[in-house]
């Protein structure tokens, strides 16, 4: 697996991962939108902290600068 996220890309994840959380846990979601928020804000997580995003790779999209 070649890494295609960059870091401003992983933060904006896991920031978004982190809001769905809270908007689960404060009661503001639930049901079936909450269920599939959560899955989502998993894959999240978990792309951001291996830095490959699959959706990226079929379309050669790279958020990653040169250096990193």
């Amino acid at each position: 697996m070649k890494k295609n996220m960059g870091n401003i890309d992983k933060v904006v994840r896991i920031l978004v991962a982190i809001l769905i959380a809270g908007l689960y846990f404060a009661n503001i979601i639930s049901g079936t939108v909450a269920i599939i928020l959560l899955i989502l804000a998993g894959i999240f997580i978990l792309t951001s902290f291996m830095s490959f995003c699959p959706l990226y790779y079929p379309f050669g999209i790279s958020t990653r600068k040169k250096g990193e």
